[in-house]
């Protein structure tokens, strides 16, 4: 039950309020006097005011003020006679949410108190929202319970409320935009400009020009000048990714503003001062670029003050189904269709694919099957993956040393059954044995790497 205090030096109007406030369903106090009112206040939570505007000792504007000073977020109608409404448009400035001149319809008084309580709940939600933001809201798209991803959670939420620069780390579709907006989300500049530049998108002669703007005549096209995305996102944070394939020439340009916080545009010779915080990202390696002096090492020193590494979804299986199961419901919302589920066989081959394209693919994987799902479940018929065979496993170009390894280590075990299982005709149970593993490991490994039957 909301709860009004209602302030007025007349004992006619504090009655009749009373009673039609009581009648509404609220819970009601009265004061005679500003003073009364304060006290009450600080003793009491009140959800409204209703204050007279011309009462002696104490107007309403000081005890508008003064419930303010004990409780921001209190609604305040203003009371007042006709000639005063000047002053109650003033009131309002200081904060009053309505004035209502008197004399007034009851009924009239009772839309306005409800319209102030709706304002303040939702004024309150919002404030409730924006606490949630700074804890949890920054990560409303990373879905993770795995070690790794909780250890990327734990540095990003350690980093977001400083202004060091962050360079994140990881292979293509690892979803290192959402981490990036959520180290924005989660800082002090969450307010202002997030503002993101995809450098591998953008030739070099123009991503100078979106970054940094142009004067008027930079260029033959070039009519008025242009603000860049650093001026933009002036207080807020920009975020660069693909930074590797930013031109080594663009490179001194961005340098001078992390150093020096300032810039010049294209076409210029004013200095722009710029307050921004950057966050890189690239699936590169950019030591070896600086060893190919195509990335600069001052530069990378620079950017990667704080940098996080984000696991790719073939080291985080057990997040594969939760991801899946957010873009189902993601995508069934917005094509409007029923709700699906997976059927075993699906999360199966989600868990076993290998996910070169991580959770971009995985998501990419999903809409379609939700396009071509006509029942309730999701069956492998609808997904665009197969696990490759023996076979067809090769190593990608610049694979690293964990896929060097797991290579070698499938080609070794291979090559060791079949040796084995020569030796012993075929006698899988032999073969365990001599392998030093159970019965259904090996097993499992004979069809795994298709081991052929003549010799199994």
């Amino acid at each position: 039950m909301p709860s009004i205090l209602v302030i007025d030096d007349k004992d006619s109007m504090r009655t009749m309020l009373s009673q039609t406030l009581i009648e509404e369903g609220y819970q009601v106090d009265v004061a005679d006097n500003g003073k009364k009112a304060l006290d009450l206040a600080r003793v009491k939570s009140y959800d409204l005011a209703l204050t007279d505007l011309k009462m002696p000792d104490m107007d309403g504007l000081e005890v508008l003020s003064s419930l303010k000073d004990i409780d921001s977020d209190m609604a305040v109608i203003i009371m007042t006679a006709y000639g005063t409404v000047e002053s109650a448009v003033a009131a309002m400035k200081k904060g009053a949410f309505d004035f209502i001149t008197k004399p007034f319809d009851p009924d009239h008084l009772n839309v306005i108190i409800e319209r102030a309580l709706e304002n303040r709940r939702l004024v309150a939600e919002n404030s409730l929202l924006r606490e949630e933001l700074a804890q949890n809201l920054g990560f409303s798209e990373i879905i993770g319970q795995n070690e790794k991803m909780k250890e990327v959670s734990g540095l990003i939420r350690k980093v977001a409320g400083s202004d060091t620069s962050v360079l994140l780390l990881g292979e293509s579709g690892t979803g290192k935009e959402l981490f990036a907006r959520a180290i924005h989300n989660l800082s002090p500049r969450r307010d202002k400009s997030y503002v993101a530049i995809n450098c591998a998108a953008i030739p070099r002669e123009l991503l100078e020009n979106e970054l940094f703007g142009s004067e008027k005549g930079a260029y033959t096209s070039s009519v008025t000048r242009k603000m860049g995305k650093f001026e933009i996102a002036e207080g807020g944070t920009v975020f660069l990714d693909e930074i590797g394939d930013m031109d080594i020439a663009l490179q001194a340009k961005l340098l001078r503003v992390l150093q020096q916080k300032s810039f010049e545009r294209l076409g210029g010779t004013k200095l722009v001062s710029v307050n921004v915080r950057v966050i890189a990202a690239t699936n590169m390696d950019l030591n070896e670029m600086i060893k190919k002096k195509l990335f600069r090492e001052d530069l990378y020193y620079r950017l990667s003050v704080f940098p996080i590494t984000i696991p790719p979804l073939r080291e985080r299986r057990d997040d594969i189904r939760p991801l899946a199961e957010y873009f189902i419901s993601k995508y069934c919302r917005e094509m409007k269709k029923p709700l699906k589920n997976l059927s075993k066989e699906t999360i199966s081959l989600l868990e076993r694919y290998h996910w070169p394209g991580n959770v971009r693919e995985l998501e990419n994987t999903i809409e379609r099957a939700i396009i071509l799902a006509e029942s309730k479940k999701i069956t492998p018929d609808h997904l665009a993956i197969r696990l490759p065979t023996t076979g067809e496993i090769r190593l990608r170009e610049g694979a690293g040393l964990k896929e060097i390894g797991a290579y070698a280590q499938m080609q070794a075990e291979k090559a060791a059954i079949i040796r084995v299982l020569s030796q012993v005709r075929g006698n899988k149970r032999k073969c365990s044995e001599v392998l030093k593993i159970d019965y259904t490991t090996l097993f499992d490994k004979i069809k795994k790497y298709e081991i052929e039957a003549n010799l199994a």
